[in-house]
């Protein structure tokens, strides 16, 4: 007679719903165990659109309007090069980029680090389209997620700002899920860079919310708002200071 699996070795089982709260601690262990022991301190988040596309395969792509964007991707390369360059150095693993794995502004991410010869991270996320893992993130700090609210906790857990670039409704989402959770308190306050002034402002009326009390006008201090990587820098270092 065949023993039957044990447990932790049925797969079937651990797929199934009674096996959930073990699937999200196991989300929540894994990630944060590895990182611990790869001596990562701080993060710097980089969230943005991964459909922005590169210098590189700026002529194939089909939208001019998205097209146009290609200087985010340059910006948020240039951002993570500068970051990691100047604060992991001696083993010391601080405001190491943390990216959601994909391509565009994700990939600018991981790749401005890999070219420092630097250390970043990926929280990729299984997705019916668009996410795969971008080939730029480092080795062992690749993760993958099935649950969103797992995910988007480890890219707080140790931010140390948050990085905004043009994106779709998931940018739309971690924004404000970074204000909320900064403006209530959940979180540590920290700088949220929206990249491209022209870019937010055409997109939300921001003194528009203040003036109807929909938030406090003390609530606009939570936002900075950046053009360049240079300037986003300072921001983040200064803020520090």
């Amino acid at each position: 007679m065949i023993a039957p699996p044990k447990a932790f070795e049925n797969i079937s089982f651990l797929n199934s719903p009674y096996c959930r709260p073990v699937r999200l601690q196991l989300e929540y262990l894994h990630p944060e165990v590895t990182m611990t022991e790869e001596g990562v301190k701080s993060t710097i988040v980089l969230f943005g659109s991964a459909r922005i596309p590169s210098p590189e395969t700026a002529a194939d792509c089909k939208n001019p309007k998205l097209a146009e964007l290609v200087p985010f991707y340059e910006e948020a390369r240039k951002l993570a090069n500068i970051v990691s360059a100047a604060c992991q150095t001696n083993h010391e693993y601080e405001y190491v980029v943390i990216t959601g794995g994909g391509g565009g502004i994700m990939e600018a991410g991981n790749r401005g680090a890999d070219e420092a010869d630097c250390k970043s991270i990926s929280l990729n996320i299984e997705l019916p389209f668009e996410q795969e893992a971008n080939p730029y993130v480092s080795p062992g700090l690749n993760f993958e997620f099935h649950y969103f609210h797992m995910r988007k906790m480890h890219f707080l857990q140790r931010a140390k700002a948050v990085c905004i670039f043009p994106g779709g409704f998931g940018t739309f989402d971690e924004l404000f899920e970074a204000l909320t959770l900064i403006q209530t308190k959940k979180v540590d306050p920290m700088p949220v860079i929206l990249f491209g002034s022209e870019h937010w402002k055409r997109l939300i009326d921001w003194e528009y919310l203040a003036e109807c009390g929909l938030i406090s006008p003390k609530d606009l201090d939570l936002i900075t708002f950046c053009d360049t990587a240079e300037d986003a820098w300072k921001t983040i270092a200064d803020y520090y200071a």
